[in-house]
């Protein structure tokens, strides 16, 4: 009869849906926990100041909670009830769970006793192991349970809610809220439920005693041993690694660990009658301090054995050995596990670089490896578990291992040498089963007399079921009589995971899927190991551990997957750190050491500092560059070890990662080599960063002799970033701090004649003041730094350069037209005349500054044509220039505008500026005849003006630099240019206009020449000569137009006087 119920009740199909299902129970208790402690996911209702009173009063009258008497108190959940409802039914259903987990896990208890079943971890391991995982499971579910403090208001509350809502309680209420109150003190009631399962219970945690004890030794004799070695016997590495019980030399030690202290607590009274009890129990106290409930739940053994055996009498005894178990566990454990892992670390070593060498050895010594695996598994778990709580201990140095990132780089390395060699392992453990376990399985069979029919049936495919049914008290072949068969069993079951089973045995071997909830230990732990130099070649096994971070979700609790899961990667240090520095001797550095030493020979005070200066060159000394040279080494090594690896369904490719890193660190650095300073305007040289970034990025292709990176499409997505004005993170660019330093320093004081624009040696100077600028000018706008300034910022950031020069350029033209408003007034009769009383110096200031922008750009736009274009793509080039030679005067207007884009945007000069003409066109605000008129005037009403120069001392012509003081002389291109956009966007004639200006010009200097007072013609001559320039610079005149209107003798003779007082200044 028991053995048709063994049929009936599928003992082994149970345990297993059991505990898969107890196992979700237990996530979801974890989580709802987290979620009532964590303020921000808290559920509203608790936190809300209007349920205190509530929360206050069911917890007070739970479970007998009286509608009706306490419709005051309960007034609010009243007004709210169908979202009390809403967010509290999964809740309440989880707990709801519970209740039906233990009711299934009682009735399976009981028939197992009914079943007499027998339980021996090394016979029926399948059978034994999950029998003590349920257990331990539904013990873990009642502790997590007592952990979540508001379980009494959230199950109170939603059924008062409920009642509110359909006029009677929930069915599961009473039983319900009767359980909780059943486990206010968890371990009391589970043992009095336990107390009928102590044979049972007893009988499974003591056949660990063969196994336990064994695999619970220290390193010294696991050292002697030469355990996990395959060179310590050379004759045998060939044989197959078997023993007996070969699922239990790679069974998690905290895990039987869990099984004894708890099972053990829940079964009390054999500590008092079983010296085998006590023995396996002490040896399970002096493990650690702590063993996992689940997640990062952790159980303070010592404490929790104390507390439960301290109300019981007759256990004075057991108390005194579990303060003498804490007392050895503290002093002596720490230095335990730093040596296992140790040896660990070694042997784990050896073990791959065999395989590494000799593959095919996985066939027969694949058992090793995933009792290595196993072994290291829980001493991480170890060192994670205590580095969160670690004792007062005068060695707290043991719960720290620096070294931890080269025992989790072996550890991956065999997972991979295991997915790389699965077909050897599977064709190793085909020919074993055919060959030598069908054989012995047939022996065996034959010497057993009684092998019913149905056993035998059973024995082709040998699952847990098999195990299960033997092992009933009167089944008819009882496997522990006949353990011969259950060894092969076990070996065989072994060699079938071989075939299809290798991933899943993986996980329940190498899983460290826990890490994922120590956070804070999980970084320490990185940045222990990556502050040790050797270990850094070992800090990519960090990241890769995150892989296995998704087998810690379970369907039961989908939640978690979106609120806790998303762990982000820990992300190694930035190579920069070990990267050369930048080594900037330039002249400029040395000028305070210079100083101080003349100083020191005249005998001056040195002048008082804060802190004494390093001299140039000291950042260059190689006192540390091997130390250097060694961590980039190392690091390079570490990305070099993994292609790719994926966490949470995302691909995670480490040379691509590092690539972006370094993206993100080398703009960053760019911009500190500019040393901006948007206070004090200061800003380095674009000749001296253009060399330090050629500097930094020759330092950086040394990259590629250690890893695998394309470092030129790095530098260039990094440099072409900052020809924009933001890069990729929003961040500002070397073009937009150029941008600014020009506009805001050199430009605006070259407005305001502090700065003269000097033609001869095409840059900006500065004057001899004495109030002298911060800066000198022909250091920052001369031909090597304006070539500079392209190299870096290329034609995209001399484009948003451009646009930027054209808005001031607007503005200035607004402001002229404000003032060819004002200069003309219109008769009854329609006859315009002239006002030049009203704005003439304002006038001709504007178009100086507008002028003095043109020049600029002009400058920029040529260091673009030579450097960039010419240099890069000379047949691109010529094409343009062919293209932009073919436009003539007779082209469409659009056309041409087109054309001269393109050109204008490789640095060609362009007889009409399209970007000029783009920007007066957007500010068009009146019809084309008032804007025409107004062009005329300001023509007009320039020529006229110009004779007021004279009267400045500033506009003398300086031979030497080509113009005049006070930059009058960019009226040439300020009014060549300007006049060309504006004729172009008004669609009029612009040699004729211009002839016009000429002619008017010309007349009003002959004018000029008439006035004998010489203070109003001291610069006279100087002022003639910009005729000249005009007609130079414009495309639209021609000496001989210029000729007809004022004589060239006037322009020599001009010419010869300004020469000519330049040679008696200089003498």
């Amino acid at each position: 009869m028991a053995t048709t119920m063994a049929y009936q009740q599928k003992l082994a199909e149970k345990l297993l849906v059991l505990n898969d299902r107890g196992q979700g129970v237990l996530i979801r208790m974890n989580h709802i926990k987290k979620t009532c402690t964590d303020p921000k996911r808290r559920p509203s209702f608790l936190a809300d100041k209007s349920m205190e009173g509530v929360v206050k009063y069911i917890n007070r009258k739970f479970p007998n909670i009286d509608l009706r008497g306490s419709s005051q108190q309960l007034s609010n959940i009243q007004k709210q009830k169908s979202a009390v409802l809403e967010g509290l039914s999964s809740y309440y259903e989880s707990f709801i769970d519970v209740m039906e987990f233990r009711d299934h896990v009682y009735d399976l208890l009981n028939t197992i006793d009914a079943c007499q079943c027998f339980f021996n971890i090394t016979v029926n391991f399948d059978f034994t192991k999950n029998y003590l995982d349920l257990i331990i499971t539904y013990a873990s579910v009642i502790l997590m349970l007592s952990r979540i403090d508001d379980k009494k208001v959230l199950v109170g509350m939603y059924n008062c809610a409920y009642e509110l809502s359909n006029g009677s309680s929930d069915p599961s209420y009473p039983r319900l809220g009767q359980m909780i109150l059943e486990y206010e003190h968890p371990l009391k009631k589970l043992t009095e439920e336990f107390g009928p399962h102590t044979k049972s219970v007893t009988e499974a945690l003591l056949s660990l005693h063969s196994v336990y004890p064994r695999r619970n030794l220290p390193a010294e004799q696991w050292r002697n041993a030469q355990l996990l070695s395959l060179l310590s016997v050379p004759a045998t590495m060939l044989n197959p690694a078997m023993c007996d019980t070969m699922a239990c030399e790679y069974l998690s030690m905290e895990v039987m660990e869990r099984w004894i202290i708890l099972g053990f607590l829940l079964c009390h009274t054999s500590l008092n009658i079983n010296a085998a009890s006590q023995d396996l129990w002490k040896m399970a106290l002096r493990s650690g301090l702590y063993v996992t409930l689940i997640r990062d739940e952790v159980i303070n053994i010592h404490k929790l054995s104390e507390e439960h055996l301290d109300g019981l009498k007759g256990y004075s005894k057991r108390l005194a050995d579990i303060k003498e178990c804490k007392e050895h566990t503290i002093v002596n454990c720490g230095a335990t596990h730093r040596e296992k892992r140790h040896f660990l670390r070694h042997a784990l070593k050896e073990l791959i670089k065999v395989l590494e060498d000799e593959p095919a050895l996985l066939g027969p010594k694949v058992l090793f490896v995933f009792m290595a695996l196993s072994f290291s598994r829980d001493e991480v778990l170890w060192l994670v578990r205590h580095a969160e709580n670690i004792p007062k201990t005068k060695t707290p140095e043991d719960f720290a291992d620096v070294h931890m990132a080269e025992l989790l780089f072996y550890m991956e390395r065999l997972q991979a040498l295991l997915g790389r060699y699965n077909y050897v392992i599977q064709r190793y453990h085909l020919q074993y089963l055919s060959q030598f376990d069908a054989l012995i399985l047939n022996d065996t069979i034959q010497s057993i007399y009684v092998c019913p029919e149905e056993e035998s049936v059973l024995m082709t495919s040998f699952v847990s079921a098999l195990s299960a049914y033997t092992s009933v008290g009167k089944a008819t072949l009882p496997l522990k009589e006949y353990p011969d068969l259950a060894k092969i069993m076990n070996m065989t079951q072994f060699h079938t995971k071989m075939m299809d089973n290798v991933d899943e045995l993986l996980n329940e071997t190498a899983d460290l899927s826990s890490l994922c909830f120590y956070t804070r230990v999980f970084e320490k732990m990185f940045s222990q190991s990556s502050e040790e130099v050797s270990m850094q070649r070992y800090l990519m096994a960090f990241p890769m551990v995150c892989t296995h971070f998704s087998q810690n979700t379970h369907q039961m609790c989908p939640e978690e997957v979106s609120n806790e899961q998303c762990f982000h990667l820990v992300k190694p240090k930035c190579l920069f750190s070990s990267l050369y520095s930048i080594l900037q001797l330039l002249p400029k550095h040395s000028a305070e050491t210079i100083s101080a030493a003349r100083n020191k020979k005249m005998k001056k005070p040195p002048p008082k500092k804060d802190a004494p200066k390093n001299k140039p060159g000291a950042e260059s000394q190689r006192k540390d560059r091997a130390v250097m040279h060694l961590t980039l080494t190392e690091l390079c090594t570490s990305y070099s070890m993994c292609s790719e690896f994926t966490v949470f369904k995302h691909i995670f490719v480490p040379s691509e990662f590092l690539l972006t890193q370094l993206e993100t660190g080398l703009s960053k650095i760019f911009i500190r080599m500019a040393h901006y300073n948007q206070t004090t305007q200061e800003i380095a040289r674009p000749s001296e960063l253009l060399a330090g970034i050629q500097t930094y990025v020759t330092s950086l292709y040394t990259l590629t002799r250690y890893i695998n990176v394309d470092i030129t499409r790095l530098v260039k997505n990094v440099l072409l970033q900052q020809t924009q004005p933001l890069d990729s993170h929003g961040a500002p660019t070397i073009t937009t701090l150029y941008t600014n330093w020009y506009l805001e320093s050199l430009l605006r004081q070259a407005s305001s004649a502090f700065i003269a624009h000097c033609p001869t040696m095409h840059c900006f100077v500065n004057h001899n003041v004495e109030n002298e600028q911060n800066f000198k000018a022909d250091e920052y706008s001369d031909i090597c730094e304006m070539r500079a300034l392209a190299e870096l910022i290329g034609p995209y950031g001399l484009k948003f350069l451009g646009e930027n020069l054209m808005w001031h350029i607007t503005s200035q033209v607004s402001e002229l037209k404000v003032c060819g408003t004002l200069l003309k007034s219109v008769d009854d009769e329609g006859i315009c005349f002239l006002k030049p009383h009203l704005c003439c110096e304002n006038v001709l200031k504007r178009m100086t500054i507008i002028g003095v922008i043109l020049s600029f750009r002009t400058m920029a736009q040529g260091a673009l044509e030579e450097v960039v274009m010419h240099r890069h793509c000379p047949f691109l080039m010529g094409s343009i220039e062919c293209l932009k030679d073919y436009v003539c005067t007779d082209t469409d207007i659009k056309v041409a505008l087109s054309v001269y884009e393109l050109a204008s945007a490789t640095g060609l000069p362009c007889d009409i500026d399209p970007a000029l003409v783009s920007a007066i066109s957007n500010m068009h605000n009146s019809s084309n005849e008032d804007e025409y008129k107004t062009t005329c005037l300001l023509l007009v009403y320039i020529a006229v003006s110009l004779p007021t120069l004279s009267v400045d001392p500033n506009s003398f012509y300086s031979r030497e630099r080509g113009g005049h003081q006070n930059n009058i002389h960019c009226l040439a291109a300020a009014v060549n240019h300007l006049s060309a956009a504006m004729f172009t966007v008004q669609n009029k004639n612009i040699e004729q206009h211009l002839k016009e200006f000429l002619q008017v010009a010309s007349s009003i200097l002959l004018q000029l020449g008439q006035n004998m007072d010489k203070t109003e013609v001291k610069n006279r001559d100087s002022v003639c000569l910009l005729l000249d320039m005009i007609v130079d610079e414009s495309p639209f005149l021609s000496q001989d137009m210029l000729e007809d209107c004022f004589p060239y003798v006037l322009l020599r003779n001009a010419y010869r006087e300004v020469h000519r007082a330049f040679i008696y200044t200089m003498g």
